[in-house]
Order: C-alpha cells, then structure tokens, then sequence
C-alpha cells in the first residue's frame, strides 16, 4: 500500500509541475482562439511522464494485490 500511495503522490506532483503557468495563455497574448487550440509547449514531454506515472502506479496496484509475497 505504501508503495502504491508513492506512486501516486510522485504522479500527482508531476502533474502538478507540468500544468505550470505558461505565457502563451496570458491574457492578450494573441487570439482566444489560437491559444485555446495550440498545443502548449512540453506536452509531449509531460504526456510522457504522465503515462509512465499511470504505469507505475497500475504496476503497484498489480504488486500490491499479488499473492506471490504471501
């Protein structure tokens, strides 16, 4: 249970680093409309440690219902 409680904290922090504040949504910052539908700069970089973060914790879940340590 710790393990999986790890992994969660460390995926929620990621996120939570990764949503940062970036200046191409400020206010005025060029057009609602172009800002709405860029994709943000390192989404690809945060996509990734995101799906490795959901690994990790599915893999945790996995090791935390196993019956091989019983």
């Amino acid at each position: 249970m710790r393990v999986a409680s790890a992994v969660l904290l460390t995926a929620l922090a990621v996120l939570a680093t990764g949503c940062g504040h970036d200046d191409a949504t400020t206010p005025g910052a060029g057009s609602p409309a172009a800002t709405a539908t860029a994709t943000p700069s390192g989404y690809a970089d945060m996509k990734q440690k995101v799906d490795a973060a959901e690994s990790a914790a599915a893999a945790a879940g996995r090791d935390a219902t196993s019956d091989a340590d019983k």
